[in-house]
């Protein structure tokens, strides 16, 4: 993978600055300009004289993310952008607005792998991993369009963060620095369709984000026909791989609950859930899914959701109903990116 300057830490910056020149202390003060204050020219890097900001433009280009596309929700402001990588890959972010501070859910692949059922992001299959950089870039950008500090960054939007696990480790620790955003780790969420190893992984890093889990099922059987990887990784597997990133870390887990009408929103369904996380100190979040023009899947009718969550609440469950955000606008991940390679398959085939 091409490295970007972006994604590199301070102490990976000095042999950078020393190559042109320049001193140790310079490497500390280009990782501030990136990031601390997101600065988007190297010509504004003042305090590095003139000649390393001419090979730093030479040698490693800055990427600086403009939408191509922007959606803006009429309900609530919510903001979908869609940006083009230096490569043309188009990638989507949202940034969303909430008491508690803004928010911004981040992609980190082009595409995905994982090929789950219900997901328009899986559509096309995966096409490269995103730099640490890359995904840094997409929640500064949405700071500098909204005019507004980011508070909290959600790795859900495209691709499987866990599928890109050394990029999303260094994102996490580039954007915790203390020298750069310094945005608390416990503001950070990401989520994970269940590759257990690198829930492993991750638990041994020992980092305070938080771990969301895509459940969307409560038994082997159930999840399979809507993850594939649950295929590959047993339910038992993955509970026990989140236990222990709740018993290495202390934050406890989210779970994930894509709900479908018809699919998995049954009494039965409720039981199994509860008979699988009762005992467990977790938070279980239900999001009634984004319909999709390729896929079948619907949300559940009228009131069920609520109906469902109340079940929930009667067997013990700690669980809550993802608040719709942009519901006027593209919602689902993946959605615009697939309209907007849509639109240019069509324009080149007139």
């Amino acid at each position: 993978m091409k490295q970007d300057i972006k994604s590199l830490y301070p102490e990976e910056l000095v042999p950078v600055v020393r190559e042109m020149g320049g001193k140790d202390f310079q490497g500390k003060q280009l990782f501030q300009w990136l990031h601390q204050k997101q600065e988007d020219s190297y010509e504004s890097m003042t305090n590095l004289s003139k000649d390393m900001r001419g090979q730093l433009k030479e040698r490693w280009p800055l990427l600086v993310l403009e939408p191509e596309n922007t959606q803006i929700s009429a309900l609530d402001g919510t903001r979908k952008y869609l940006y083009a990588m230096e490569d043309g890959q188009k990638v989507e972010s949202v940034w969303m607005q909430y008491q508690h501070g803004d928010s911004v859910c981040i992609s980190s692949q082009a595409g995905c792998r994982m090929g789950c059922r219900f997901c328009a992001s899986a559509i096309g299959g995966l096409v490269r991993n995103l730099t640490a950089g890359e995904m840094l870039e997409q929640v500064y950008a949405a700071g500098r369009a909204a005019g507004r500090r980011v508070s909290h960054v959600v790795v859900m939007g495209t691709g499987e963060p866990l599928d890109n696990y050394s990029q999303l480790v260094r994102f996490i620790r580039i954007l915790s620095h203390e020298q750069g955003m310094n945005m608390s780790q416990r503001n950070i969420t990401v989520s994970t369709c269940g590759i257990v190893p690198q829930i492993f992984e991750l638990a041994k890093e020992k980092l305070q984000i938080t771990l969301a889990l895509s459940l969307h099922g409560a038994t082997d059987e159930k999840r399979q026909a809507l993850m594939p990887i649950a295929k590959k990784y047993s339910l038992a597997e993955v509970m026990e791989a989140c236990d222990f990133y709740f018993q290495n870390t202390g934050r406890r887990i989210t779970y994930e609950y894509s709900l479908i009408g018809g699919v998995n929103d049954t009494d039965e369904d409720a039981a199994q859930i509860a008979g699988l996380l009762r005992r467990r100190n977790c938070h279980l979040n239900l999001i009634p899914v984004n319909p999709v023009e390729e896929r079948k899947f619907q949300p559940p009718a009228g009131k069920d959701a609520d109906k469902f969550k109340i079940k929930l609440e009667k067997y013990g469950i700690n669980v809550t109903i993802r608040r719709k955000m942009g519901r006027d606008i593209d919602g689902a991940c993946g959605q615009l990116r697939r309209r907007f390679s849509a639109q240019r398959e069509a324009e080149r085939e007139k």
